[in-house]
């Protein structure tokens, strides 16, 4: 059922690949194609995460809500889903920002229900 969350993500526009991982970095469900390593991805972003939940903290910031990486060929996005998983979508660098955050949030809060 978290690959069918997944599927839908793709529908929306710009968005490219997708995964759910456990904070610990392990995939546990993934809608990626081409050269994109599932696993890899999974183990990065969870990485990426977890470095910045410990800057946050150490800087007194509060809980992370979502961290966002540009480059030249597009966006990384990793958010919360549920407390023992993320939600990580990969966009076109042209994707509209404000729709993703919107189906990513959604989707998280249903990956975050499917793992309870």
């Amino acid at each position: 059922m978290i690959e069918d969350v997944l599927s839908d993500l793709r529908k929306v526009g710009g968005i490219n690949a997708s995964a759910a991982v456990t904070r610990d970095g392990l995939l546990i469900a993934s809608d990626v194609m081409g050269e994109i390593d599932a696993e890899t991805f999974a183990a990065m972003t969870a990485t990426m995460t977890g470095a910045a939940e410990t800057a946050m903290s150490e800087v007194k910031a509060g809980d992370v809500r979502r961290v966002i990486v540009e480059g030249e060929s597009g966006k990384m996005i990793a958010i919360g889903a549920g407390s023992n998983a993320l939600l990580v979508v990969l966009t076109a660098p042209e994707a509209p920002l404000g729709l993703i955050l919107l189906k990513i949030g959604e989707a998280s809060r249903r990956i975050a229900k499917l793992l309870e």
